[in-house]
């Protein structure tokens, strides 16, 4: 790896497109290195992780809107939509917007944190549907992943986009464009100007995940996965983009990040080295904030060693700049202690979800989230006792540069009214590669399996799982095939009405 160095030029010193970062990571998307057999591995693992997140969102309103909105787009021989049919497709863009909705409406797929957040497997969606309607095989929606996952984690090493407030599918856009570069093994000009004009149409602020959360969260990186898209589409057809969008004068750098006199530094893999990004990547066993995943473990722990919960004081997590300042008491939010709030705010609120795995002993993608569950008066009277506390050494800890030394956890204080304290801390999620119990591929067989029950026949569960493990030697036939079918009785009406426009 080489880390690239990134700032702003003045228009009157011009800089040459082969120093910009928006060609570099053209020529890493564009480089036909082999991909390594480990990367290949969990390319696979993220594909059917997706799939389980995706159908266990199937019937929720933000995902049944975006379905239907996608299906008054049609197209022979597109791209595919999950639950819908597999000789029903659309066009390519709008299969992203559907599918890209579905798996992130739960929050429960893959993540990457580093100088900022990012959910890689949001990728997925984009680069396989352009894979669908343009009869790629299996290699080649395998190289477009790599790369996808690749550019995408070493922006967010590289470049912090949440200090400034602006969200992380700014870092999705560029990946996506890269991703769907190597999938079409496109030339580097074609990729370079795709990178520009994705990032300059993903740019948007972080109040999608501020105060009241609503279902753009969902919708956000559906909606840069269909921008990346369209991107990479009008630059086939030989227009151009905003340059240099990343150093320019008035560029992304200057005026909305880190301003002109900025210094950032990007690791990008030379020429002919594998691209191993995806392999630093760790999903969820819990569906909830990557940042609680940890947590939620240790909370499992503790709550054996709880005997008398009314004389609990107070409980206090000590942890990371980020997970204190994005879902704990120092993001300063009254909704993440609201029991009225929605799911996508509890799931962004350390002190909700510490409170009711404390009492549960467990963590439910639907029970969890229960309006009768967050109203619970004991649950209500415990969360209102939590609060976070940024230490110094678990904000060093979280920005580790060694990947095996990186921690996201914290040290939870339980108190009670007679002085007593219960102690304990945990620095990864037990499924996190560094954890207890990394997972492997079972464990993703077993997530699909337990969030697709009573949805997915056995016939159909067994058709996916067999079809996508052997991805390496899909042809493009099978690729149109890369998706979880729902019989009509398990799948919510999502057909043209009067609502909507289309």
């Amino acid at each position: 790896m080489k880390k690239h160095n990134l700032k702003v030029y003045p228009s009157s010193r011009t800089l040459p497109k082969e120093k910009q970062l928006a060609w570099k990571i053209a020529a890493v998307s564009a480089d036909p290195v082999a991909v390594e057999d480990k990367v290949k591995e969990m390319i696979v693992n993220r594909i059917i992780d997706n799939a389980a997140v995706a159908i266990a969102s199937i019937n929720r309103h933000p995902v049944a809107s975006a379905r239907a909105q996608a299906l008054a787009h049609p197209r022979d021989d597109g791209a595919v939509i999950f639950g819908i049919p597999n000789n029903q497709t659309i066009h390519a863009e709008w299969a992203a917007w559907a599918n890209g909705t579905a798996v992130r409406e739960l929050d429960f797929h893959d993540t990457f944190l580093a100088a900022d957040y990012s959910h890689p497997a949001d990728n997925i969606p984009p680069i396989l549907a352009v894979a669908q309607q343009m009869n790629k095989s299996g290699r080649d929606l395998i190289r477009g992943l790599a790369t996808g996952y690749e550019i995408q984690i070493d922006l967010v090493k590289g470049i912090c986009l949440h200090e400034h407030k602006i969200d992380h599918i700014a870092h999705l856009g560029p990946s996506a464009a890269a991703g769907i570069g190597s999938l079409l093994e496109l030339d580097t000009e074609t990729i370079y100007q795709s990178i520009q004009q994705a990032l300059h149409v993903t740019v948007s602020t972080r109040q999608s995940r501020k105060g009241e959360i609503s279902s753009w969260k969902a919708y956000a990186p559906a909606h840069a996965g269909k921008l990346a898209i369209e991107a990479v589409d009008r630059c086939m057809r030989g227009e151009g983009s905003p340059s240099p969008i990343y150093e320019g004068e008035d560029s992304v750098i200057a005026w909305i990040l880190g301003g002109p006199d900025a210094l950032y530094q990007v690791p990008l893999p030379n020429n002919g080295e594998p691209k191993r990004a995806i392999l630093e990547s760790y999903t969820k066993e819990h569906s909830a904030e990557y940042q609680s995943q940890a947590i939620i473990d240790l909370s499992f722990s503790i709550r054996k060693k709880i005997e008398d919960w009314e004389s609990i004081e107070k409980v206090t997590l000590y942890t990371s700049h980020h997970t204190h300042h994005v879902i704990g008491t120092g993001a300063k939010d009254p909704q993440k202690m609201d029991p009225m709030s929605s799911r996508e705010t509890l799931d962004h609120s350390i002190m909700y979800i510490l409170a009711v795995a404390l009492q549960d002993g467990e963590w439910h993608h639907v029970r969890s989230y229960a309006p009768e569950r967050a109203n619970r008066a004991d649950t209500v009277q415990l969360w209102q006792k939590i609060s976070t506390v940024e230490d110094p050494a678990w904000t060093q800890r979280y920005h580790d540069p060694n990947p095996e030394k990186r921690a996201f956890g914290g040290r939870l204080e339980v108190e009670f009214s007679s002085g007593k304290k219960i102690v304990d801390e945990l620095a990864v999620a037990n499924a996190h590669p560094a954890g207890k119990k990394p997972f492997v591929r079972q464990d993703y067989i077993r997530k699909f399996k337990i969030l697709t029950e009573g949805l997915v026949t056995d016939v159909e569960s067994t058709r996916f799982l067999e079809l996508v493990q052997n991805l390496p030697e899909l042809n493009s036939n099978d690729i149109g095939e890369i998706n979880v079918q729902l019989g009509t009785d398990s799948l919510a009406p999502s057909t043209r009405n009067s609502e909507g426009i289309f």
